[in-house]
């Protein structure tokens, strides 16, 4: 037996109005899922336990089977494993966006969170920003190191530093950043000297001139410690891959012993290479010998977070059609039984732009025991049914029948 995870990030919503009162989820075409719901369970799990963040770093945990009351320490760690940082126990990582704040007003404190991504920077101008802004931070504050990520999300590292309460830029979109700043005085003075140093930076320059945001100013959030995660094959029985463009998953998987697969054109956007991530996954089930993949796909979170219904739509509509349709066709033609779970790691309402922790809708498709069902997967079908799984972090093992 074969286990797949395709989990489309913040693609759960709220009914909206502008669609007839349907979600995302619900309005969106998606024809592998609707045939899928027919013959599969369809319910809802709630995947940030209560008094927890809603961030993807908790409910991603969740839904690969760590208890984040047990094993979370931070979003930035589980960043920084990826990028091969390998932190002592007295660093502190911090996630280090590259974002968007307005430039008309004067003073730094004034401005507007415009774009928490920077029109989905590319990873390869981000770097050049980044190194600007870490050649001349580096010198003026010791104990700080800069590191390269994917796209808008990069890190730091603070030496002999500590964990303090820091914003995520994506809560406040549209909003004057002065009361969000940090409240250490070293950090808040890195945020507004890098300000100074990108605004007029020859890429922004450029950026703008193409119609695209300025990615202008670094942003600190997701403080925490180094994590320990417990192996993912010695507690499941089970070889795994992940399949992800976002350093945050590929993280979790180093952790947890896992195999990360990079995939070329994979950058988190809406245009992802959504094929590419799909024949990646069979290739490890079906050649390589694994027995897990957990398909992650960015693009709906960051759709929601932009307040676009038309893109969330497509997101959605694309992880229908070019990874859920070929990944069980694929499966299905090489004669693999297979058990599929599609679900979000949590909402990203087009309405507030942000993440909430409620429950979402999970899907869970096995080959060889077919349901007979008259529910659609959506999140309204999905509270019809009746079965709610309350601790998130055991959904995984719902997946493997333990």
């Amino acid at each position: 037996m074969k286990y797949v995870i395709v989990l489309g990030d913040g693609m759960a919503d709220y009914p909206i109005e502008e669609i007839g009162n349907e979600t995302v989820i619900e309005h969106a075409n998606t024809p592998t899922l609707d045939a899928m719901a027919k013959e599969s369970e369809v319910g809802l799990v709630l995947t940030v336990p209560e008094g927890m963040s809603p961030g993807s770093d908790t409910a991603n945990l969740s839904v690969i089977g760590y208890d984040p009351k047990k094993y979370y320490s931070g979003r930035s760690p589980l960043e920084a494993l990826s990028i091969g940082v390998d932190m002592k126990v007295t660093d502190i990582a911090f996630r280090c966006n590259i974002v968007t704040v307005s430039e008309e007003e004067a003073a730094y404190e004034s401005k507007t969170i415009i774009d928490h991504s920077s029109s989905e920077i590319s990873t390869e101008d981000a770097a050049v920003l980044l190194k600007a802004v870490s050649d001349v931070l580096e010198k003026e504050y010791a104990g700080y190191k800069f590191y390269v990520g994917t796209s808008y999300r990069h890190l730091t590292i603070w030496d002999k530093g500590e964990v303090l309460p820091l914003t995520p830029p994506h809560d406040i979109l549209g909003k004057t950043i002065g009361e969000y700043l940090p409240e250490d005085k070293v950090l808040y003075d890195m945020m507004k000297k890098s300000y100074e140093i990108l605004a007029n930076h020859p890429i922004n320059i450029e950026r703008k001139k193409q119609g695209l945001n300025p990615a202008n100013s670094i942003w600190f959030w997701g403080a925490g410690t180094r994590p320990a995660l417990s192996d993912f094959e010695e507690k499941n029985g089970k070889r795994g891959v992940m399949i992800s463009a976002v350093d945050l998953l590929k993280g979790i998987a180093v952790g947890a012993g896992m195999t990360n697969i990079d995939v070329e054109g994979a950058n988190g956007g809406l245009r992802t290479n959504y094929e590419g991530k799909a024949m990646a996954a069979c290739k490890a089930l079906c050649e390589d010998g694994y027995d897990f993949a957990y398909i992650h796909v960015e693009a709906p979170d960051e759709m929601g977070h932009q307040g676009s219904l038309e893109r969330k739509l497509l997101a959605v509509e694309y992880l229908d059609e070019k990874v859920i349709k070929p990944v069980k066709e694929t499966l299905e033609k090489a004669g693999e039984d297979f058990r599929m779970l599609v679900l979000p790691d949590h909402p990203t309402p087009i309405c507030i732009r942000t993440h909430v922790g409620e429950p979402v809708p999970f899907l869970l498709y096995d080959s060889t025991d077919k349901k007979t069902s008259e529910l659609l997967y959506n999140e309204k079908d999905a509270k019809k049914s009746g079965i709610y799984i309350e601790n998130g972090y055991k959904m995984i093992d719902h997946l493997f029948e333990k």
